[in-house]
């Protein structure tokens, strides 16, 4: 990546670049005890990073079950800041609190307990989120997250659809300038959002 010249926030005295702000903890920055504990029972291999693999052998949804693939891939590469494919102690402290907020958001709408959300439940979900979507396309985002039984939406698989929903809400954001709910996309531009979005 080249840069253009003119100002860089990040250049050092003399010469050089530093580290853009955020990109490591202060020296003083405390972890929770609760995030410390966890990230000693995910860290397996103690080597002071968790990857993808790590983390789904430490979630288990609603179902029993680990949480899936993509999901972890997602939630890592979404605080993983130097693109390791790991995250650190501090990273892991930011996916911890991520995770349980989301865990009361799902908790909110698995309103009969049962450990996942039905077509009805996930309307409801994203109706109060701002969005208002076709049966038909909640019908879709169901299926699409339960292939076996095409009934239920696990919270692993719920935070995945609320992400992506997100980026590509912010995607198309961006690219519908009159606001008017439409949008004409290149075919490039198109695979750019789709890729870009998908984690």
């Amino acid at each position: 990546m080249s840069y253009g010249g003119g100002y860089n926030p990040y250049a050092q005295p003399g010469g050089g670049y530093a580290a853009p702000p955020g990109a490591f903890p202060p020296q003083n920055a405390q972890v929770s005890p609760q995030a410390q504990q966890w990230f000693a029972m995910v860290d397996r291999d103690r080597s002071g990073k968790i990857n993808s693999e790590e983390l789904q052998a430490a979630l288990i949804n609603g179902r029993g079950q680990q949480f899936s693939d993509n999901a972890c891939k997602l939630m890592i590469s979404m605080f993983d800041n130097d693109a390791s494919g790991t995250i650190d102690i501090y990273e892991f402290e930011k996916l911890y609190n991520y995770i349980n907020q989301w865990l009361q958001v799902f908790k909110t709408y698995d309103q009969d307990g049962s450990g996942h959300i039905e077509e009805g439940e996930l309307t409801q979900a994203f109706t109060q989120m701002g969005f208002r979507f076709t049966p038909e396309f909640i019908n879709f985002l169901v299926k699409k997250s339960d292939p076996n039984n095409h009934k239920e939406v696990s919270v692993d698989q719920f935070i995945v659809l609320c992400v992506q929903v997100q980026r590509f809400t912010e995607a198309f954001r961006q690219r519908d300038t009159q606001q008017n709910g439409t949008i004409t996309i290149g075919f490039e531009d198109f695979l750019t959002v789709a890729i870009g979005c998908s984690y």
